[in-house]
């Protein structure tokens, strides 16, 4: 029965009991109620499972090596779903402690499956949220990297920190202004529209766009911001016409 299947009740039963297991499991030196959890086909199972790992680390401490030998003995494994937790239990203790979880990022990167792969997007967002400063400077050594499915997962995975404090990332986007991969600039433009919506978030996304040179790239990406503030109307601070004419007044093409 999947984890939504389930009562409120019986939920919250589940969750104390994955605690419960993954707390024995840490105890006696196991991993078999972890790769359990860790490789359940409902996601929230699995979510419960990488939250667990996350809670205990920072409650227990007696367990943070445990968790982490843990971590790097599952990421071996061949399973994509056991992988993809690892990476989202990996996520979750970045957000305070990167760089004793950096290794499952650069892994994860260019792991063969695009669970894992994706898992690390995810990862990059909560862990920029709360803990910029490492995990930006980590990202800004992959924007400039071979393979354009490594610049764009990275374009993609900063994109939250972006919503709130554009400034931090909008000098990272900038390197990707004159890349040559259509499937990353295409993801620039959609993250430039993503952190543009939000109070005060405009003026910042347009001050920093009057300083970059592929004038058509910005273009299309004051379009996708355009365009964003109607598909958001309901969470914009500004209506489009306000945009439209913020964009007419303050954009020196």
């Amino acid at each position: 029965m999947a984890f939504y299947d389930l009562t409120k009740e019986e939920r919250n039963q589940l969750v104390e009991k994955i605690n419960r297991e993954i707390t024995t499991d840490l105890s006696q030196g196991t991993t078999t109620r972890i790769t359990t959890y860790f490789s359940d086909e409902d996601t929230y199972i699995r979510k419960t499972g990488y939250l667990t790992i996350g809670k205990i680390f920072y409650t227990q401490q007696k367990f943070q090596s445990v968790i982490l030998s843990v971590l790097k003995k599952l990421m071996q494994t061949e399973d994509e779903l056991i992988r993809q937790t690892v990476v989202n239990a990996a996520g979750e203790l970045g957000k305070f402690h990167f760089d004793k979880i950096q290794e499952f990022m650069d892994g994860g990167l260019f792991d063969s499956h695009h669970r894992v792969r994706n898992a690390v997007i995810g990862s990059i967002k909560k862990m920029g949220e709360k803990n910029p400063i490492p995990v930006l400077a980590w990202s800004k050594t992959y924007l400039k990297h071979p393979d354009k499915e490594i610049r764009r997962e990275i374009c993609h995975g900063i994109e939250l920190r972006g919503r709130t404090h554009p400034q931090d990332i909008l000098p990272l986007l900038k390197v990707l202004e004159f890349d040559e991969a259509k499937r990353v600039t295409v993801t620039l433009v959609h993250v430039l529209g993503q952190i543009a919506y939000k109070n005060g978030c405009l003026k910042t996304v347009v001050a920093h766009l009057n300083t970059w040179g592929n004038k058509p790239l910005v273009q299309k990406a004051l379009d996708e911001i355009v365009d964003v503030h109607e598909r958001y109307k309901k969470f914009a601070v500004l209506s489009q016409d306000e945009v439209i004419a913020y964009i007419d007044t303050y954009y020196k093409p």
